[in-house]
């Protein structure tokens, strides 16, 4: 039998590739929709390994087997296979034949003492893990069953713990794109500012600068104990309150920081952020605004998305907000020469100018 004239069709017009012979209908894969589904088992599963205390346990003991670690971690050796098995198929750890390992991931990221550990972040990065069991109602209703409003720091103390060695990474490689290391003595204000991870890395880049640092009273007790441990708490005030109340000085700070704050607010609290972070700088002042933005047409960025349902999901004002928005406030507010950088990966900081003759560029 001679061979087909036309090679390529069998690598184009399989079954696989085209459906049966008699039909040009090929189904979807459903691997989307499986994805989907074992995301929340994926998550528990991670979950579990950092509260078990897994990774450092590996961390410390080397590649192992799994009675030993079994043995270590006082749990079921059978269960804990299946675990570690999984966080294999999760490619969170490696394994060869019967010994389990850390890969450079986990390392990394898992890890207590990791170079940009998120381990406290895991628990507490959803929010809330009972208003995702009630999103279809909290859209219904247009606000969350339990609000993080409600109680705001019991969810925003463990939160700032989780973010802070993130977020410290972020701002310090800030300096890297707008250089706030070259002016030793600046006044910092830090609104909402959590752990102050921002505040830190200005205070160790600067030795002569100051900062206002602003939160609730229960987490400005984190932020305290932070800027103590960087060396830096003598030259820190703090001020406890809401950062669309608390007071501050005008024109008299040289950067002031919304660091992943404005998307809690709604449209009308992020702008009165913003212009309250305008009349607080000095001429010349720059704003630091870092946050998740997504595009126009929101499916360009997929992390941004997700964390803009994250806040619907468990606050009352929590939304997503467009690279158009906040460049759109920003410019209403009166702030020039507007750059977007990126310090570290899916981080981005809006930056912002106060001008010198603020009368003649409002003409």
């Amino acid at each position: 039998m001679a061979d087909n004239p036309y090679p390529e069709l069998k690598k184009t017009h399989t079954m696989a590739r085209k459906g049966r012979p008699w039909t040009d209908y090929k189904p979807p894969p459903s691997a989307p929709v499986w994805g989907v589904i074992e995301g929340l088992g994926s998550y528990y599963i991670l979950l579990a390994a950092i509260e078990l205390n897994v990774f450092d346990t590996l961390q410390s003991l080397g590649p192992s087997r799994v009675d030993v670690l079994a043995e270590k971690l006082g749990v079921s050796e059978a269960h804990l296979q299946s675990l570690l098995d999984s966080l294999v198929a999760l490619q969170l750890l490696d394994q060869f034949v019967d010994i389990y390992e850390l890969n450079d991931t986990c390392e990394r990221y898992l890890t207590s003492e990791g170079e940009a550990s998120m381990a406290d972040l895991i628990s507490v990065a959803p929010g809330p893990h009972d208003n995702w069991k009630n999103l279809a109602e909290t859209i219904i209703n247009g606000r969350p069953s339990s609000p993080i409003e409600e109680d705001p720091t019991s969810f925003y103390v463990p939160l700032v713990e989780g973010t802070f060695t993130t977020m410290l990474r972020a701002a310090t490689r800030t300096d890297l794109k707008i250089r706030y290391s070259k002016t030793p003595d600046l006044h910092v204000l830090d609104l909402g500012a959590g752990g102050a991870p921002w505040s830190i890395a200005v205070l160790k880049a600067c030795p002569g600068a100051t900062a206002v640092i602003n939160d609730f009273s229960e987490v400005l007790e984190v932020a305290k104990r932070k800027t103590t441990e960087s060396e830096v708490f003598e030259r820190c005030e703090f001020r406890a309150g809401d950062f669309h109340d608390v007071e501050v000085e005008d024109n008299f700070y040289d950067m002031v920081f919304l660091g992943h704050v404005c998307r809690t607010e709604g449209e009308e609290g992020a702008k009165g952020l913003i212009e309250r972070a305008f009349s607080a700088l000095k001429p010349g002042g720059r704003l630091l605004l870092a946050d998740y933005f997504i595009d126009l047409e929101r499916k360009f960025n997929p992390h941004g998305v997700l964390m803009a349902m994250t806040m619907m999901a468990s606050t009352m004002n929590g939304f997503q907000i467009s690279n158009e928005q906040v460049t759109s406030w920003l410019r209403n507010s009166g702030f020039k020469d507007l750059r977007l950088i990126e310090p570290i990966g899916f981080q981005f900081v809006y930056v912002g100018t106060k001008p010198f003759d603020i009368a003649k560029e409002q003409k």
